[in-house]
C-alpha cells in the first residue's frame, strides 16, 4: 500500500489493515538487525520480536528504507532479504530522506524509526536502548540524534534505558534539558541496558502500562511536543550488573580510541567487544532485553486503543 501524498512510504498488508482497524501497532528499528547482532540471531531476534507483539494481541511495524521507499512493515522474505544484505548505511536523522530520493537501502535507528513511525501514525516504538551522551563527549561532541528526537517527535519510545556504554549522567541531564520525559517502569532506578540499575534514579517511575497511555495521550492534547522514554528494566534473570560489565566498557573503549572508531561506527564496535568480552552473555542479555521491551510497548499501544475507544465524540461545533 503506498501513501497517496508524495512520501515513498509502503505499509504492509498486515499494518495497512491493522491501520484500517484502528488495532494496536508496534514500531520496531532495523539497525538491531544490521548493526546491533551478529547473524543468524539478528534475524532470528526480529523475528521473535515480532511474535512477542503479535501474542500480545498488537501487530509489528519493522521499518527499514528498501528499494527507494520507507517500508513499514517487512514480510517474512523481506526481512529476510534485509537482514543478508551487505554494508547497508545507519540512517537517522541527517540521512534519512537522502537514502529514500537516491534508492539506497538502509537500516533505522532510533531517530529514523521514530520519523518514520509518526509518518504512518504510529505511536509507540520498542528498541534495545537508546543512543545518548558518548563518554569524552565534553570533546567530541558525540552525541546521539535520538535525544533531540525524543524532544520533537511524539511516539512513545520503550528501552531499556540508554546504552551502558554512554554517559549515563549526561544522557539524563540532556534529556532534561529538552524536556523529555524519562520514566522508569516498575521500579526508581534508570536501567542501564543490560543492568537494571545504573546507580542513577530515574526522574519519573509508572508501574502500568495504562498510566504510559494516559500521559502519552495527555501530552498530546495539551500541545506539548515531543514523545517519552519508557525505561523498561532488563528482566532480572538475564541482566549483567555493571560492576562486571564496566571493566569490560572501559576496555572496548580504549581500544576504539586507539582504532580511531567514530561517529555511527562506535556503537556496533563497542557491543561487538562487549559480547566477545562476555562470552556471549551480553549477547543473550540483548535479545532478552528486546523481547521484554516489545511486550510493554505492545501493552501500551493496545491501551491507546483503549483509551481511544472509551473517549465521547467531540462537539459538532455550531
Amino acid at each position: 500500500m503506498m501513501s497517496p501524498d508524495k512520501i515513498p512510504l509502503v505499509l504492509s498488508p498486515e499494518v495497512a489493515a491493522a491501520r484500517a482497524a484502528r488495532r494496536p501497532i508496534v514500531a520496531l528499528e532495523t539497525t538491531v538487525v544490521t548493526h546491533g547482532l551478529p547473524a543468524p540471531e539478528n534475524l532470528d531476534t526480529a523475528r521473535a520480536v515480532e511474535a512477542e507483539i503479535r501474542a500480545e494481541g498488537a501487530v509489528p511495524a519493522t521499518v527499514a528504507v528498501l528499494d527507494g521507499a520507507i517500508r513499514i512493515g517487512l514480510e517474512e522474505e523481506e526481512l529476510a532479504r534485509f537482514a543478508a544484505l551487505p554494508d547497508i548505511r545507519k540512517l537517522s536523522r541527517a540521512d534519512l530522506a537522502v537514502a529514500v530520493a537516491m534508492g539506497w537501502p538502509g537500516s533505522t535507528t532510533v531517530a529514523a524509526t521514530m520519523i518514520c513511525a509518526r509518518l504512518a501514525g504510529i505511536e509507540v516504538f520498542a528498541t534495545g536502548g537508546i543512543g545518548g551522551v558518548h563518554r569524552g563527549a565534553e570533546t567530541s561532541f558525540d552525541i546521539s540524534a535520538d535525544l533531540r528526537e525524543l524532544a520533537q517527535t511524539p511516539v512513545t519510545v520503550v528501552a531499556s534505558g540508554a546504552k551502558a556504554i554512554l554517559d549515563l549522567p549526561k544522557t539524563l541531564e540532556v534529556l532534561e534539558t529538552l524536556g523529555v520525559p524519562v520514566i522508569a517502569f516498575g521500579q526508581d532506578a534508570f536501567p542501564a541496558f543490560w543492568a537494571r540499575d545504573s546507580g542513577l534514579r530515574a526522574p519519573l517511575r509508572l508501574d502500568e502500562s495504562r498510566a504510559v497511555a494516559r500521559v502519552h495521550r495527555l501530552r498530546r492534547e495539551m500541545g506539548l511536543p515531543g514523545g517519552q522514554l519508557v525505561a523498561n528494566p532488563i528482566p532480572a534473570e538475564e541482566e549483567i550488573p555493571l560492576a562486571i560489565l564496566d571493566p569490560h566498557i572501559e576496555s572496548a573503549l580504549a581500544e576504539a580510541a586507539v582504532e580511531g572508531i567514530t561517529a555511527k561506527a562506535v556503537t556496533p564496535f563497542l557491543l561487538s567487544r562487549i559480547v566477545a568480552a562476555t562470552g556471549g552473555a551480553s549477547l543473550r542479555a540483548n535479545i532478552a532485553l528486546l523481547r521484554s521491551n516489545a511486550r510493554l510497548a505492545a501493552r501500551i499501544s493496545s491501551d491507546l486503543v483503549a483509551l481511544d475507544q472509551r473517549r465521547p465524540p467531540a462537539p459538532v461545533p455550531c
